[in-house]
């Protein structure tokens, strides 16, 4: 039975022609100047920042399996925040909102989808590699090879791809209310799938799927990776060598740790539980703050990458003064 006010979905109603509106942050009028400048501000700041230590490792020419793993995670954030961030800025730029056709919409989530979860499976091949090299590090060339991580980083990008196509395809084959607007700043899963007329159980059924291959598979490989670490460091006699092998880590961790509690909070959690409100704050979180905090996380506590741009200052000086 056809639904009431739900779009036509013949040929010419759909694609290019049919228009979402992107409310953003439309009802804070008074706040919208100052969170434009605030959100322009860290968007840059967080280009320069992960552009920075991907040309300092790919200019590198003896690269250890971290920093490759590093240089593809700079590249996942720097496509993460162009796919979200412009949009964002033209919303609040825009006294209403601004549009954004089906096919845009449905392109900006299949990368959104697709990049988050190709940074959840390198967060797990990081893990891996930090097991390989406190747990065996007599075998840590042998194991973890410049094959071994090209294809890891490939395995990575070419699954959240599948994956996020088929989530992506679900959704917008949904019925959607003529109502258009969604309540967010970009095409978000749960803000789209709240415009379904019609029951979404595919779609919803393959966010959950999503969310376990995202979110739970990688989350338990690298648990699993940390309870071998934890047990290899308590043999550790000396603690200073224990201090020296788990700093190593932290980086690691803390980037996990902002990761995870946003997706988690947005994706894994009843249907009901949704709020427009408070999902555009996390979201802004998710999307802005954590892509700034990666390369500040890492260039202050990853020695390798300091070192890589202090030769780079010094490259530039020398250039500068020749």
């Amino acid at each position: 039975m056809p639904c009431e006010g739900c779009m036509e979905r013949d040929n010419v109603s759909t694609g290019a022609t049919m228009e979402f509106l992107l409310l953003g942050f439309s009802e804070l009028l008074r706040l919208r100047v100052l969170l434009f400048l605030i959100l322009l501000i860290v968007h840059l700041v967080t280009l320069a920042g992960n552009t920075m230590i991907f040309v300092a490792v790919v200019t590198e020419p003896s690269r250890p399996p971290m920093l490759f793993f590093l240089c593809q995670l700079s590249a996942i954030e720097l496509c993460y925040t162009l796919v979200i961030v412009p949009k964002a800025l033209l919303s609040l730029a825009a006294v209403h909102g601004s549009t954004i056709s089906l096919l845009g919409c449905a392109a900006q989530m299949h990368l959104f989808v697709a990049l988050g979860g190709a940074e959840c499976f390198l967060l797990a091949a990081m893990s891996y590699d930090r097991y390989v090299a406190i747990c065996q590090p007599l075998r840590y060339a042998a194991l973890v090879s410049q094959g071994l991580c090209l294809r890891l980083a490939l395995l990575c990008g070419l699954g959240a791809f599948a994956v996020a196509l088929a989530l992506t395809v679900a959704v917008f084959r949904l019925p959607f209310c003529r109502s258009r607007r969604i309540d967010h700043f970009f095409c978000d899963i749960p803000a789209v799938l709240q415009l379904a007329c019609a029951q979404s159980h595919t779609a919803e059924l393959l966010l959950l799927a999503a969310c376990v291959l995202f979110l739970l598979l990688p989350f338990l490989l690298i648990l699993a990776s940390y309870v071998c670490i934890a047990v290899a460091l308590s043999r550790v006699t000396s603690p200073v060598g224990r201090g020296k092998a788990f700093s190593t880590c932290i980086s690691h961790l803390a980037i996990t740790l902002l990761h995870y509690s946003c997706a988690t909070f947005i994706y894994i959690r009843p249907k009901s539980s949704y709020s427009p409100a408070r999902d555009k704050v996390v979201s802004l979180v998710y999307t802005n703050i954590t892509p700034l905090m990666y390369p500040l996380i890492y260039s202050l506590r990853n020695k390798e990458i300091r070192g890589i741009l202090r030769k780079m200052l010094r490259r530039k000086k020398i250039a500068q003064v020749n």
